[in-house]
């Protein structure tokens, strides 16, 4: 029966491990940042919860097994959590997804301040009166 545990064990630490590198060459080869940011998101959560179940398994039922549950349960919560964060923070400045190969757009905010509006109507009005 430990043989069994130990092989499970291996194989889920496997497959995380493998989940995380699938991840990292996601977050390289994907095209814009909201597709970034589903992978990192999706393929960290997936990762990590199969190296914790395959820690777990190796470990068997002991105090570290549900230190290591109260974790994953933590992890599950605040990575989407996360996720949803930074996309919504990147769509409110102004980024806009992928769509037919074309180039992310950034639109910068321009500030309205009344002191730069008046100085270049006084400008204008000298320049009208000058000529």
């Amino acid at each position: 029966m430990d043989i069994l545990f130990l092989y499970l064990s291996g194989i889920s630490l496997a497959i995380g491990t493998v989940a995380l590198l699938v991840g990292g060459v996601g977050l390289i080869r994907l095209p814009d940042m909201f597709s970034r940011i589903h992978a990192a998101g999706m393929i960290d959560t997936a990762g990590v919860g199969f190296i914790i179940l395959g820690m777990m398994l190796y470990e068997g039922f002991s105090l570290i097994s549900i230190k290591l549950a109260a974790v994953a349960v933590f992890l599950f919560f605040t990575s989407p959590i996360a996720s949803h964060a930074v996309a919504q923070v990147a769509h409110r400045a102004g980024f806009s997804p992928v769509s037919k190969g074309l180039k992310p757009k950034v639109k910068p905010k321009a500030k309205k301040t009344g002191a730069k509006k008046s100085a270049a109507k006084k400008r204008a009005v000298k320049k009208g009166a000058a000529s």
